[in-house]
């Protein structure tokens, strides 16, 4: 079992950032390749961002590629998802996911570990 908190979240005008963090609880937290999903309101969750368990594989979302970059501490059991250049469009909780899987996924129901979420709302 993996324990997920995020934190990071808040308000922030458009155009600024944030960076938004998850801990992890084991460990063997570096065997993990992990996500970022949000959910807005009214909207089904959608992904955002993954990396590898080693760091080196990265995808993003269409929606955020070029103003999120996602990045993991293994010493540190944590990853980041540094967000620049936010939009209210990217107002949302924000949710970060392990998953067993080598290879690194998109898709939620692959993801076997979940946190509480964080809120990042930005205002126009």
């Amino acid at each position: 079992q993996v324990q997920l908190v995020e934190s990071g979240g808040g308000l922030v005008q458009a155009g600024g950032s944030l960076r938004l963090s998850c801990a992890a609880s084991r460990r063997t937290f570096s065997r993990y390749a992990m996500g970022w999903f949000r959910q807005a309101p009214g909207k089904e969750r959608e992904f955002v961002a993954a990396i590898s368990w080693s760091g080196g594989t990265t995808y993003y979302a269409d929606s955020v590629k070029g103003r999120f970059t996602i990045s993991r501490d293994n010493a540190k059991n944590t990853v980041y998802l540094q967000m620049n250049s936010l939009k209210p469009e990217d107002t949302a909780v924000y949710y970060c996911a392990a998953t067993h899987r080598v290879i690194v996924t998109t898709r939620e129901y692959e993801y076997d570990y979940w946190g509480q979420g964080t809120q990042v709302t930005v205002s126009s």
